[in-house]
């Protein structure tokens, strides 16, 4: 079985937790568009890509596919899920497997204000976000919102251009140089990441992995502590399948006075999911039975709590 990772950048764990799982019996094969990204040099074989947003990049994918005898491919960045999803029936002719979600619900990840909508419709607690400068004004002066509050572009990833606003002031100079942007509250809480496997046979919710997360670095989970709540696993599993999701996916939680509101969702494995690993929630091994045709059984918090990630920096020397 092999298995080809996409963008693989900085996550050597993704592509060493891959490795461990197929124990030679499949390789692993990553690319990027750097050939310094450091988690490339962990994989069986490596290929330097063209940026995802070139002419003609599906087209290496694919070939890559064909030459590699690949099986499943997956992405580790937001925006190439989408393009993963949209030529899901090509792969599928040439015998690969996407792991991800459909097309319309990697956009609705993407885009943070489609996403706040589906929430509201759904009855799903959530920051009241806002993509029209006048309705949010008028929310603060009737007093629904208040300062501070986020400011971020609508379709965006990994916290960036991300900016605590405490005034009107601010909030127009920001608009003034971007139309792309939306107005969120400010959730004050504890931020909570669950790692989650949707059985992409059986659509069942098999593993549900949750952390508080205690620090954070350019938008992911530097220091975290694995915790259980069944009220939360509840509320995990019933927005996962009432959207739809598939395979893996990583949600972004609060927790405000004992009620959790959904935050972000993204399909693919976060930056924090290593926690997940390390505390016996093997992803990979869910997703290698899968593309065996076997359906996973139910093991919904299955690990430890009180278990503490640290993450520290290492080096690649080539």
């Amino acid at each position: 079985m092999n298995i080809l990772i996409l963008s693989a950048g900085t996550r050597n764990k993704i592509v060493q937790y891959f490795k461990e799982t197929l124990d030679g019996k499949g390789k692993v094969v990553a690319t990027d568009m750097s050939n310094l990204a450091p988690a490339v040099y962990e994989a069986d074989k490596f290929y330097q890509v063209p940026r995802m947003t070139e002419p003609g990049y599906i087209d290496v994918i694919f070939d890559i596919c064909r030459k590699e005898r690949i099986d499943a491919v997956l992405s580790l960045i937001d925006p190439e899920l989408s393009l993963l999803a949209k030529h899901q029936q090509e792969f599928s002719e040439m015998g690969v497997t996407v792991i991800g979600s459909s097309y319309e619900l990697c956009e609705r990840s993407l885009d943070k204000m489609e996403m706040y909508r589906w929430l509201k419709e759904h009855g799903y607690l959530c920051a009241k976000s806002y993509d029209d400068r006048e309705s949010f004004y008028q929310d603060v002066a009737k007093g629904r919102i208040s300062y501070p509050v986020f400011v971020k572009p609508i379709r965006g990833s990994a916290s960036i251009a991300i900016s605590k606003v405490e005034d009107q002031e601010t909030v127009d100079l920001l608009f003034s140089h971007d139309d792309n942007l939306m107005i969120q509250e400010y959730l004050e809480g504890q931020e909570i990441g669950a790692d989650v496997y949707i059985d992409m046979n059986s659509g069942e919710v098999v593993s549900i992995f949750t952390k508080k997360k205690l620090v954070m670095r350019a938008g992911e989970t530097d220091k975290s502590v694995s915790f259980k709540d069944e009220k939360l696993f509840a509320l995990i599993e019933q927005f996962v399948k009432e959207a739809g999701y598939r395979g893996q996916i990583d949600i972004d939680i609060f927790e405000i006075e004992g009620e959790y509101y959904i935050s972000e969702v993204n399909p693919r494995f976060g930056g924090g999911y290593p926690h997940a690993y390390e505390c016996g929630c093997n992803h990979m091994k869910l997703i290698v039975n899968n593309l065996s045709g076997i359906a996973n059984a139910n093991a919904i918090g299955k690990y430890s709590e009180n278990v503490y990630m640290m993450k520290y920096n290492e080096i690649l020397v080539k």
